[in-house]
């Protein structure tokens, strides 16, 4: 079993690199607790110091204001945000959000995490992450493309097809990345507009976008449980599922289970929880959820609140909610055999520790969501190739990234003796260490 390090010695040195980046036991942002259990996996991995250094921090922020001519004849000021956080492995990739909470510390920390993701599975992408501070909801279609597309404008030169390449995140629609993209081309040199095209994934089929993109999740999580479930205890014919989180994501992966022979036995979301130990179809909860707002009161489950629902008992129960939002009570009451991270950091601190102490079996979500990130690639390739990948080529491709990815998460696990997550970030890092061993550092 490899051991770089005694345990204090590593302890010592994490402590000390995390107080040269910044990110001490005082900053307790989404970043720097990234960042902390990151530095841990690197000690680990025994990774040089520089480099340690190099990914504690982004390479870039870029913060925007820019104003918008509101429907009622005023303008408003909107802030927009970008974190690059590393280039070594190819070209900045990360979601858009457009959310009313979104700030700075939460998208480094998810920058990343996205880092680590598209190291754990070798495909040629940074890590990135931004948005624009808004609330979609209370804006009319016109006054949210103008947010678009002023966006597009003002961060215009921190985009760009071989330079950074954003995608969909909470708040972001196909649409909205549509205006993007066709802000992107009317801003392009004469001749070059086409070549704009792989500027975004996420985006409409008619404009480039890939279909099987939109099922990529969920077809990168029935990937791992097909490779890791005998050693986690599960397999997806009968598994009996929770979810936690009933968004785009969610239900993604719930029709992914559900094909695959699964029970969609309970589900949360902001309006309350619903089970039925029998079974619910998605689709139902689907249609329910897009007339009422909610998955409450849907025909044939039983209505629960938030904490009882983390204590039903499940197989697999999936996070699929915002950051933060399993804290220690939730933790606490959890009732499942193994625990899916589809969503990035769903846990508080507390929640963290609370899973780790219980012993459940949690499976991070730099591996489990990282379906959608292989889908992004194919498209961003298939654009700039103009055309040529087929919807089996497209499954095949995910299936095999994904189950390569959780391969080298099964053998760090079992290298170093840690837990899921750690393993995960152990994997990614010895990647990037490679990476910058054959680079080298300029100058």
């Amino acid at each position: 079993m490899k051991r770089p390090l005694s345990a204090p010695d590593s302890l010592r040195r994490t402590a000390h690199i995390a107080e040269l980046a910044n990110v001490g036991p005082e900053s307790g942002g989404l970043h720097a607790r990234i960042c902390r259990r990151m530095l841990t996996a690197a000690a680990l991995a025994d990774l040089p110091t520089s480099v340690q250094l190099i990914l504690a921090q982004p390479k870039a922020e870029v913060d925007l204001h820019f104003p918008v001519h509101m429907d009622d004849g005023e303008w408003q000021l909107f802030r927009g945000l970008r974190i690059q956080h590393n280039d070594a492995l190819g070209p900045f990739k990360g979601g858009l959000r457009f959310a009313p909470r979104l700030d700075a510390d939460t998208a480094k920390g998810l920058a990343t995490l996205m880092t680590l993701k598209c190291a754990l599975l070798q495909i040629p992408f940074g890590g990135a992450f931004g948005g624009v501070v808004c609330d979609p909801r209370v804006l009319s279609r016109g006054e949210l493309q103008r947010v678009v597309r002023r966006f597009a404008v003002a961060s215009r030169g921190h985009f760009g097809p071989s330079y950074d390449i954003p995608g969909p995140d909470q708040g972001a629609t196909p649409e909205m990345l549509a205006w993007f993209l066709d802000t992107a081309i009317q801003l392009a040199p004469a001749g070059s507009q086409q070549e704009m095209r792989p500027i975004v994934t996420g985006k409409p089929i008619e404009i480039g976008g890939l279909p099987g993109r939109a099922m990529s999740v969920g077809l990168g999580v029935t990937a791992i449980i097909d490779e890791l479930g005998e050693e986690v205890g599960i397999q997806t014919k009968g598994l009996r599922v929770s979810i936690v989180g009933f968004g785009h994501v969610g239900r993604q992966i719930a029709r992914s289970l559900e094909y695959g022979g699964a029970i969609i036995a309970g589900v949360l979301d902001r309006g309350g929880g619903v089970v039925n130990p029998a079974g619910m179809k998605v689709d139902a909860l689907a249609a329910h959820q897009a007339i009422t707002g909610a998955v409450h009161g849907v025909s044939g489950a039983r209505d629960i609140d938030a904490v009882t629902f983390f204590g039903t008992e499940s197989d697999l129960l999936v996070l699929a909610s915002a950051e933060g939002s399993v804290d220690a009570k939730c933790a606490s009451a959890i009732h499942a055999r193994v625990v899916i991270e589809a969503a990035n950091a769903p846990w508080t601190p507390e929640g963290d520790e609370v899973l780790l102490q219980k012993g459940i079996e949690v499976l991070p979500s730099i591996l489990c969501n990282s379906g959608g990130v292989v889908g992004s690639w194919l498209e961003w390739r298939n654009d700039r190739l103009h055309g040529g990948v087929t919807m089996e080529a497209f499954d095949h491709e995910v299936r095999e990234r994904v189950t390569m990815a959780s391969r080298r998460v099964r053998i760090a696990r079992e290298t170093f003796d840690t837990d899921w997550r750690t393993a995960a970030y152990t994997a990614s890092l010895e990647f990037l260490g490679r990476v910058y061993a054959l680079r080298g550092i300029f100058p």
